[in-house]
């Protein structure tokens, strides 16, 4: 292990998982350790440096993300090819000029579309008129750091009615995305929170955290929701959970697991969960599942949500609920932030739900995708047993678990092939698990158009080079 002797400097203000991390990364561009190199395993590495396992974890989670290593089951960890990287990295690129083209797909099979063709434009529109005219010149200047109050408003209405979610205006803070958003809680957490996120999970989430050196650790999912037992083991005193439809497993966290991960937050205050309920409103079995912050008895849950899914990702509309000592925190850091959704969209939106027509829109898309998802359903069952659905209770996407001896790998890649887009599971897995029986792939259908449903998913089939079963 000669190549990884690297000087670690325990007084530094950087973490040390952020030393070690720049250190194979530098390591690896230069040549040092060179590609196809296994690096030590997390125990060896640990004894051989005198730190924790969890440093080296950390480290190597983030090498994992950025593409310099890659992690194989029960193989270990191996570098990768980064000859293009290595170049950007030692700054001898030069401007490529952007290219005005999006990539698209004959079938897109992507988790982050809408249905375009349902969205109501004429009262958009309508709505819109209203606003911008010269009576509204007051929209011109800044408004609340916090978003304006009418918005704030509706959204607290809103929260309480479909969520359970308890709040007032004051406790909402609007943000152009979760990406915006975000950096201003883990600012008001302080820099000694140590975070813990879902593996898998949402991918934005891990970088933010990593993009602002705090210290994170992957817990595993499996079909409850969160393994709080393993958070419990891990040094996070702040959960990142997605509980009323886990991305990307679509997982439903179980009535147990909620507890017990309320219990969790309640052992200690410095303890906080921040729940993402990013689709929520798009439940196809059985009765709503409350949010954890309705249940919330210690005003530990910080809620966290969008309008991506429910009207448009374009939209660039988010917001999150504070508990009382944390708004109370946030007035007093960031009074002088300027709020950075466009006050006439916020009016806009904010005319739309006062007047009824959010409900109505949000009806009207359950069933649409609901019905999607019916399709979806009956068609894969042509399939079965060689394919399988999981995650259909709720939200935009499914997971689909393949009985083939294909990789995932090669499975997008065969998609991709076919002109379809497609992300597998281990897109979205930051460090080790348990080795999986079969490949799963994300299937989003939000963007697929009711005509096109069935016969994409054929196509996906016929892609993945997968029959249809002898008795369908």
């Amino acid at each position: 292990m000669d190549f990884l002797m690297f000087q670690l400097i325990h007084n530094s203000k950087t973490p040390l998982y952020e030393q070690l991390y720049q250190s194979i990364k530098k390591a690896i561009i230069n040549g040092t350790i060179e590609e196809g190199i296994k690096l030590p395993s997390k125990r060896k590495l640990a004894e051989y440096l005198a730190v924790s396992q969890t440093t080296i974890e950390f480290a190597y989670s983030q090498l994992v993300a950025e593409g310099f290593i890659v992690s194989e089951p029960r193989r270990g960890y191996f570098v990768q090819n980064l000859e293009e990287l290595a170049i950007i990295e030692q700054g001898i690129a030069s401007i490529v000029p952007e290219s005005t083209d999006i990539p698209s797909f004959t079938v897109d099979l992507s988790t982050g579309k809408i249905d375009t063709d349902s969205f109501p434009f004429k009262t958009w529109r309508r709505y819109a008129k209203d606003i911008v005219n010269e009576e509204n010149g007051e929209l011109l200047q800044l408004g609340h750091p916090q978003g304006d109050y009418l918005l704030r408003q509706q959204i607290s209405s809103y929260l309480f009615q479909s969520r359970g979610v308890k709040s007032t205006p004051e406790q909402i803070i609007l943000g152009s995305g979760t990406e915006q958003i975000m950096p201003l809680i883990i600012h008001l957490l302080g820099e000694k929170a140590v975070y813990g996120f879902e593996n898998p999970g949402y991918p934005l989430t891990h970088h933010l955290f990593f993009n602002d050196s705090r210290m994170s650790v992957p817990i595993a999912v499996d079909n409850d929701g969160v393994i709080v037992s393993k958070l419990e083991q891990s040094f996070a005193n702040v959960m990142y959970v997605t509980p009323s439809h886990q991305f990307p497993t679509g997982a439903v966290l179980s009535a147990t697991r909620r507890n017990q991960l309320l219990a969790w937050a309640y052992q200690q205050d410095n303890r906080y969960i921040i729940e993402d309920d990013y689709d929520s409103e798009f439940r196809y079995t059985g009765k709503p599942i409350p949010s954890l912050q309705g249940i919330d008895q210690n005003e530990r849950v910080i809620y966290l949500s969008t309008f991506s899914k429910s009207l448009m990702p374009s939209l660039r509309i988010a917001y999150a609920v504070l508990p009382k000592s944390l708004i109370l925190q946030y007035k007093q850091r960031f009074s002088y932030y300027a709020a950075t959704v466009p006050r006439m969209d916020q009016h806009i939106l904010a005319n739309f739900m006062e007047d009824g027509y959010f409900a109505k829109h949000l009806n009207r898309m359950r069933k649409i995708y609901k019905r999607k998802l019916e399709i979806i359903t009956k068609t894969i069952l042509q399939y079965h047993p060689t394919v399988s659905i999981s995650g259909e209770q709720a939200g935009m996407h499914i997971l689909l678990t393949i009985r083939t001896t294909k990789t995932e790998t090669e499975l997008v890649k065969l998609a991709e092939q076919a002109d379809i887009r497609i992300y597998g599971l281990q897109d979205y897995i930051s460090s080790n698990l348990d080795e999986q029986t079969f490949p799963k792939l994300v299937l989003g259908f939000g963007g697929l158009k009711m005509e096109q449903v069935a016969s994409s998913i054929h196509q996906l089939m016929k892609a993945l080079e997968i029959k249809k079963h002898r008795n369908s």
